[in-house]
């Protein structure tokens, strides 16, 4: 799939497609804006003034003055010398991401760069060539400079790219899809170097992610309920209403649609001896609501930078003007990125006591360890140990990555964000929250049919039906890893999330 965007208003519903597959084209309105741009470039230069990363060295060594016959090898140089990255390359989803982002960045005529080079930064995009970016070894200021330098790199002809699943050097993958290498003009190097679009990147997909397990997790949180015999009271519009939370009464109003017409729960609906259930049941809307209310707000820092320009210096072709200021620092990427990962690790860990509830006879009135025949039979005991060592694990991860800092380039840049780290993370932790969820799905489905006849609701009974069509009910102890790796790839498959309307990021 195509979409057309137009550079700075691109909505983040285009975001997640792209995340997901989709190929940004321009529109063209934005080819004007590019090429006045890069006029302006020339123009500045010809006043003979010295303008930073134009025709001067780059941070420390921005008082020398270039020469303007090695300006072409100073845009080529700082390339090559700041390609300086480490550690497993991105994955493709989130690089051609970044590079959509990049894309959308230059197009919006503030950063010098020529057409052609726009031009070939989109139909690598469209000709599914991906640059080799190793993803460590940004702070989140000055620019994402060494994985940004790494996409930089191939579009010169240097580096690796990936086509078809095949890793070929850059030279080799632009000739095959009949593409040539760039001789970058002046400021071009820089432009594509200096930026957000890494962590924005890797914080949007896991957004994205964050978004999806929210879903689900709001399903397997219902499910839960159904399992436990616990009540739809909670979820009373009433409550809600009077915090005025916008999260938590959507929150509530799902949970009470997953659990409308089901039997299970007006089996137990008069004559219940419990007063209240414990709060991983009753208090989802509050917590749940928040985690959506937090993931809106770092869904809207977020879009705002997605469609901003994060370049130094900016062109201003109405004046002539090359001005430095710090649009590269990734400062509101890092907080929205510490939000997401606050919201990953809450969803898990409500998730996981969810899990020790069903598993312990006392709480849920369900058979020990969700097994008919407990003894011979260990049941979700160790599941139940598996997430709750994936949910510590996310309380480490969720530490805030933006109240760091470490000064770099000599002193020059001496306040950074942490803002690719923090995003980085996210990635890992929405690994381990499916996996949580995924062990949540197994456990409640496993209890609601020690209830049978009895069925759940229509949308809760879909549910299940998803999960019984790979994984039958656990009557004796058997090989488990196949059968959580099953439900674990059902949940990352957004399949669980859409059998019913669920609230989102919109």
């Amino acid at each position: 799939m195509t979409l057309v965007t137009i550079p700075g208003e691109v909505p983040l519903g285009d975001w997640r497609a792209i995340y997901r597959g989709a190929c940004p084209e321009l529109d063209p309105s934005c080819r004007t804006r590019i090429a006045q741009s890069a006029a302006a470039v020339s123009r500045i230069l010809a006043k003979q003034e010295p303008v930073y990363g134009i025709n001067t060295g780059f941070g420390k060594l921005a008082t020398v003055r270039i020469d303007d016959n090695d300006l072409e090898v100073l845009q080529r140089n700082i390339v090559l010398s700041h390609a300086a990255g480490v550690g497993e390359a991105m994955p493709v989803p989130v690089a051609r991401l970044m590079m959509a982002l990049k894309l959308t960045s230059l197009a919006q005529g503030a950063s010098g760069v020529r057409p052609e080079t726009v031009a070939l930064l989109e139909s690598m995009l469209r000709k599914g060539l991906t640059p080799v970016i190793p993803a460590q070894g940004s702070v989140g200021a000055s620019g994402d400079l060494a994985p940004l330098a790494h996409l930089a790199a191939t579009m010169i002809g240097t580096g690796a790219i990936i086509v078809d699943g095949r890793e070929l050097p850059a030279s080799v993958a632009l000739s095959e899809a009949g593409l040539s290498p760039l001789t970058l003009g002046p400021k071009e190097g820089l432009a594509l170097l200096n930026g957000t679009q890494f962590s924005c990147a890797y914080a949007l997909a896991g957004l994205f992610e964050a978004e999806r397990m929210f879903q689900s997790a709001l399903v397997t949180g219902a499910l839960s309920t159904e399992a436990a015999k616990g009540s739809d009271t909670p979820f009373d519009p009433r409550i809600h209403a009077l915090r005025r939370h916008r999260g938590q009464i959507e929150t509530a109003a799902a949970l009470r649609h997953l659990m409308e017409g089901s039997e299970i729960r007006a089996s137990h609906r008069l004559g219940d001896e419990r007063v209240q259930d414990p709060y991983c049941l009753r208090c989802q809307p509050q917590v749940m609501g928040a985690v959506l209310d937090l993931l809106r707000q770092a869904a809207a820092t977020l879009e705002h930078e997605a469609n901003g320009v994060s370049d130094n210096p900016l062109i201003f072709a109405e004046s002539d003007e090359a001005l430095s200021g710090g649009n590269f620092h990734a400062e509101p990427v890092a907080f929205a990125a510490d939000m997401i990962a606050l919201a990953l690790c809450e969803i898990g860990s409500i998730s996981e006591r969810r899990i020790a509830m069903l598993v312990d006879p006392a709480l849920s009135g369900l058979p020990a360890f969700l097994t008919a025949h407990p003894g011979l039979n260990s049941g979700f005991m160790i599941p139940q140990v598996t997430a709750a060592a994936l949910v510590s694990e996310n309380k480490q991860r969720a530490y805030p990555a933006s109240v760091d800092s470490i000064p770099t380039s000599a002193n020059q840049e001496d306040h950074v964000s942490m803002a690719a780290h923090g995003a980085r993370r996210l990635s890992g932790m929405a690994d381990n929250l499916s996996h949580v969820i995924g062990i949540e799905y197994l456990a409640a489905a496993q209890g609601c049919e020690f209830h049978s006849p009895l069925a759940s609701s229509t949308a809760l009974e879909a549910a299940r039906a998803l999960l019984r069509a790979q994984v039958p009910a656990l009557a004796e102890d058997r090989y488990f890893h196949p059968d959580m790796a099953k439900a674990t790839a059902i949940i990352r498959s957004g399949a669980l999330a859409e059998l019913t309307g669920l609230p989102g990021l919109a």
